[in-house]
């Protein structure tokens, strides 16, 4: 199976989805906060491994709570995904935290002020000259 083939792309989308899922319905960890969601996964050719991306919106010790409690419950996250998908392997699950999300939001804030600061400039010039 080659990394970027469609069979690769519906793997990824399903142990994404139920992945999602299962955070969402399934775990009871307090420490897991509910402003969690899945952003991304990437399963290996061989399906042995599996990066799952996380975003957690909330202060720093939240991301890390959310984090520690993932990984405790890596275990029965991947004993329901070999129970709800068949697969010839149950993939290892390894979590990270991505901040994309954060990063986007940052830029897409800096972005309106500038624009927000260059309408300004711009009304204050045609003030000006007339």
């Amino acid at each position: 199976m080659r990394k970027n083939s469609v069979k690769s792309s519906r793997v990824n989308s399903e142990v994404q989805r139920e992945i999602a899922e299962l955070i969402r319905s399934e775990i009871k960890d307090p420490r897991i906060s509910p402003m969690t969601s899945v952003t991304k996964v990437d399963v290996t050719t061989d399906l042995k491994y599996c990066k799952v991306y996380i975003s957690v919106f909330g202060d720093e010790s939240s991301k890390d709570d959310t984090l520690a409690g993932l990984k405790k419950a890596s275990g029965f996250i991947r004993s329901q995904l070999a129970k709800r998908i068949n697969l010839r392997n149950t993939p290892e699950l390894t979590f990270i935290y991505d901040d994309s999300m954060e990063y986007g939001m940052y830029m897409s804030n800096l972005i309106d002020k500038v624009a927000s600061e260059d309408a300004k400039a711009h009304k204050d010039n045609g003030e000006n000259s007339d």
